[in-house]
């Protein structure tokens, strides 16, 4: 109601506004307090657990464990180590109708088939719960579930699944089965793995078939965004298709007909590709865009932008949190904003140099957008980004149109082999160079400790650049001096942060891993064979801007300011004359007494890492519990962190 009341006071200050000579800031501030009204709102409608009927609402303990669960598949993701993954809808908890989506891991199994989109299937494995991070800087799945609303996940073997239909049902579900269809038709023209996963990116938006060494050299050569159906794909198919369907403007009211075909062919293609956030995103700007062409009005880029986000966060508003959405826009804004500033520095008199001028000025102008945040995100720099652009995006339109071409003749089997053959020698040579690229090792800096302070204080110094660059005036100035300052302000609290010292105990399966941390110098104890395949120690030192390492083997005592902690390993050697320990860690489950542990030691916490088998863990927190004694158990709870 309240969100209401805003909207129709803003309407009513709007045309009050209008017939105003003297405008006021009133409307702006309705305009941004209805924004956010309708933000909350829109954000609270579109989380599936405040529906009544969602299985979040009728979970209790009980039936959590002893139920049977129907489901059907709605996407198929990219395989684990060990376990082939889709997301479900809930369809039945029991006999009751219920919704919601979770996550589905079955054990691989090289024999059976895998399930496709729309299959219902009934399973009585339990729900269980998503796992947190174990580890301080780690990527946090559970939370990056969360906001595509799956809150639990059920493991399963192929032989406690049971098969209730396999009919197509929903527009996912069609959109999948053309996919495979054209899926399966290219690979009987004998393409090679590595250029049919990319053929299936390119066009069809699924990344799940490609291999982590080519996804890497893509990653390392500043070029993954190619794999992405993005704004750049859409929008060469649009200019396809405007170009195929121009006849149609010669029949009577035949404009509106074109448009109308343009929007359903457009948005017929972003379902069939899977409908991810660069595609929706790319597809509401481009409809926009082809509405404006149709009425022959002048499009400013920003106002489409503007509009796109609009329409895209209102249906999806946790769209807003997808790293691929945000580069997308961060991408379109740099390129629109900054490029023109670029391509004026030089004017090239030869076609030719004219054009990669411009190509090297886009690629330029982009990065300015999205390099903050992939720093924040993925803490690495492809050095040789602007050669593999260079190269590449004046290519991609051919590249992307001659597979268009391909797929279409290859659906209606008339698919010359040789020029399937041609078409995948191109894709392998792409895939080359693009390894070639990412082989130079040199180019590529990695470990980059990049916080959210900073790119907030990036992306304000270069916005007041840009602006300076454009108004050579006081204010101007200003702005930027206020940006250098910021950054500065925010340098000199991130190394006051980063000096603070810690103590860690790290999870790690079958192994004991402890970290101290003292300023930028991160003293690390462990029993692995080598530390550089643990990735957790990396995360750690990029995330708390770590410049030196230093390795030892593990110790019986380890002291951290005025606390000392005992490790008790499978030897159960504990009596330590003189020595109370403020904990004791707990590793590679020794054979103790623990009540006569902490009768003799009286330690004021229990810690039990991964080392330990599971039942002597549950033996101890056990004996915890009955003591009043504080347990900390990794596996469950993650590391344990002593700090300042």
């Amino acid at each position: 109601m309240l969100t209401v009341f805003i909207l129709s006071l803003l309407t009513l200050i709007f045309y009050i506004s209008k017939k105003q000579f003297n405008k006021t800031v009133w409307f702006g501030i309705t305009a941004y307090i209805a924004t956010i009204f309708i933000g909350v709102l829109t954000t609270n409608f579109n989380n599936e657990k405040y529906h009544t009927n969602h299985y979040l609402n009728h979970l209790t303990q009980e039936n959590k464990v002893e139920q049977s669960i129907t489901f059907r598949i709605k996407e198929v993701l990219k395989p684990g180590k060990y376990h082939d993954k889709y997301v479900v809808d809930l369809l039945k908890i029991d006999h009751q109708n219920l919704t919601g989506k979770t996550l589905l891991n079955i054990q691989k199994d090289s024999t059976i088939s895998k399930l496709q989109v729309d299959d219902i299937l009934m399973t009585t494995e339990a729900l269980s719960e998503l796992p947190p991070p174990l580890n301080p800087n780690q990527f946090n799945y559970k939370a990056y579930l969360k906001k595509q609303y799956i809150y639990h996940q059920i493991f399963s073997e192929n032989n406690s699944l049971f098969y209730l239909s396999k009919d197509t049902h929903t527009l996912d579900g069609y959109a999948s089965t053309v996919r495979n269809n054209i899926y399966n038709t290219l690979k009987t023209h004998h393409f090679k793995p590595d250029e049919l996963s990319i053929i299936n990116a390119l066009i069809l938006g699924q990344r799940q078939e490609i291999s982590k060494a080519v996804y890497s050299n893509y990653i390392n050569a500043g070029a993954v965004h190619i794999l992405a159906v993005s704004g750049l794909h859409v929008g060469i198919l649009l200019l396809i298709l405007s170009a195929f369907l121009k006849p149609i403007e010669h029949f009577k009211h035949g404009k509106y007909l074109k448009v109308l075909l343009l929007l359903l062919l457009l948005w017929s293609y972003a379902f069939l590709a899977g409908a991810s956030a660069s595609i929706i995103r790319a597809s509401t700007m481009f409809s926009i865009v082809a509405i404006g062409m149709h009425l022959k009005r002048p499009t400013n880029i920003y106002n489409t932008l503007a509009i796109s986000i609009f329409f895209i966060l209102l249906f999806k508003p946790l769209f807003l949190f997808d790293i691929g959405f945000q580069l997308s826009y961060l991408a379109v804004i740099a390129i629109v904003s900054i490029q023109p500033l670029l391509y004026k520095l030089w004017k090239p008199k030869l076609w030719l140099l004219d054009k990669i001028w411009q190509a090297f000025t886009v690629t330029i102008a982009a990065q300015f957008g999205v390099i903050p945040i992939s720093l924040f995100y993925f803490h690495q720099f492809p050095g040789l980004f602007w050669l593999s652009n260079i190269v590449v995006i004046p290519l991609l339109g051919v590249i992307l149109t001659s597979g268009i071409i391909v797929i279409i003749l290859a659906v209606l089997n008339v698919l010359p082999q040789f020029l399937a053959d041609c078409y995948g020698n191109v894709i392998s040579l792409m895939n080359t160079f693009f390894a070639w690229i990412a082989n130079q090792k040199q180019f590529i800096i990695r470990d980059i400790s990049f916080n959210l302070l900073y790119v907030l204080a990036s992306y304000f110094i270069i916005i007041a650049l840009v602006r300076f660059y454009k108004n050579r005036n006081h204010t101007a100035l200003k702005l930027l001096l206020i940006a250098v300052i910021s950054l500065q302000i925010i340098s000199i609290y991130t190394k006051f942060e980063s000096h603070k010292d810690a103590f860690i105990v790290f999870h790690k399966t079958r192994n004991t891993v402890i970290g101290k941390k003292h300023n930028k110098t991160f003293e690390v104890f462990h029993n692995l064979d080598t530390l550089s395949n643990y990735k957790s120690i990396k995360t750690y030192v990029v995330g708390n801007f770590i410049s030196h390492i230093t390795e030892d083997t593990l110790q019986s005592i380890h002291a951290y300011k005025s606390r000392t902690i005992l490790l008790i390993d499978s030897l159960g050697l504990y009596n330590i004359k003189s020595l109370r320990p403020d904990y004791i860690l707990l590793r590679n489950s020794p054979r103790i007494n623990l009540d006569r542990v902490i009768d003799s030691l009286h330690p004021d916490k229990i810690i039990a890492d991964g080392s330990n088998y599971k039942s002597y863990i549950a033996r101890w927190e056990a004996t915890c519990q009955k003591r009043k004694l504080p347990f900390h158990q990794t596996s469950k709870k993650g590391a344990f962190i002593l700090k300042d």
